[in-house]
């Protein structure tokens, strides 16, 4: 039924073969037959090799049967797909041994709210794991999204305060996405602190250093940030974002949404280098952003190149509060 819906049906009556049946012997011997180029099993918990006694799903059947796909896949020089049951917490079920086994580990994450999936590598011995895939979820299957940034910054008709862009790098992909904070009187005695897609403890670290350097009195302010679009986002350089989007916001002054920011917060206030900063401002000049701010420490690794777009180093979080408000 998928297959139709997705898919031109007379274009995949050609190609496409179902096969129900959980006995890997019986498996085998229509593959012999058919000759498929690619195999794909859904799902591996289920299938049941004869030379072992236990049921489907136990530690013992889904090594054999691995074993045996996998001895396949390398006699036949055919691919094989194998799709495993997950956990809650997104780990794969059952035991470590099937990841062991096989070459590679592919992982689609996404939140049911959203349209777009991210493929994420876990395991793979034919390249880099740190490679990404961005997928959109529409009625006629996945469909590659080739510029995600676009699709990561809210399109907005007026200035807003309390946000700013952050140029990340997501494994291989620099993605431009939009950080957003709040910050609020307290009314409840004890302040809150409330985060999407960022990490709780590195808020708390950038409040200190903004109370500390700063002199702001964050101490006695509701505090909330999000990471627009639902991604949840580990890469250092989006401390500066963060920062600017709590000055903005505690200012209630926007920020020009043509600036984006790319530096990692140390605990003294100095804005430090982040890696590969070459592709961040090159993918925030494709975007037509005017500014990026960036730690005046990476500057010594891009001295000789010219950049269309403006690059503004600065070394303290007071010279950014100084330069943005």
């Amino acid at each position: 039924m998928r297959a139709d819906r997705i898919g031109n049906a007379s274009s995949l009556a050609e190609n496409f073969y179902l096969l129900t049946e959980t006995n890997t012997q019986t498996i085998f011997q229509e593959i012999k037959k058919l000759r498929p180029q690619l195999v794909i099993v859904d799902s591996i918990q289920t299938l049941q090799s004869p030379f072992v006694e236990s049921g489907p799903g136990s530690i013992s059947q889904i090594r054999e049967c691995a074993a045996e796909l996998q001895r396949f896949a390398k006699e036949t020089n055919t691919p094989v797909f194998l799709i495993g049951h997950i956990t809650k917490d997104g780990n794969i079920a059952g035991p470590k041994i099937l990841e062991h086994m096989v070459d590679t580990v592919l992982q689609f994450e996404g939140d049911r709210n959203y349209a777009y999936r991210i493929l994420r590598t876990l395991k793979n011995r034919f390249g880099s794991t740190a490679e990404l895939g961005i997928y959109e979820m529409t009625s006629s299957g996945m469909r590659v999204v080739s510029n995600p940034s676009e699709l990561l910054i809210t399109q907005k008709e007026e200035q807003l305060s309390g946000i700013a862009i952050a140029a990340t790098i997501e494994g291989q992909r620099p993605l431009l996405i939009e950080g957003q904070a709040l910050v609020t009187q307290s009314v409840y005695g004890t302040p809150q602190r409330t985060v999407t897609g960022f990490d709780l403890r590195r808020l708390q670290l950038l409040l200190a250093v903004l109370e500390k350097r700063g002199g702001f009195h964050f101490g006695i302010k509701d505090v909330f940030v999000n990471i627009a679009g639902g991604l949840k986002v580990e890469d250092p350089s989006l401390d500066l974002a963060i920062v600017t989007a709590l000055l903005s916001s505690y200012e209630d002054v926007p920020v020009n949404p043509k600036y984006c920011f790319a530096g990692e917060v140390g605990l003294s206030g100095e804005i430090r280098a982040v890696n590969r900063i070459e592709q961040r401002i090159a993918e925030a000049e494709k975007l037509g952003f005017e500014k990026i701010i960036v730690s005046k420490y990476n500057l010594k690794s891009i001295a000789n190149q010219k950049f269309g777009i403006d690059v503004v180093p600065l070394a303290k979080v007071e010279e950014l509060y100084q330069y943005l408000f």
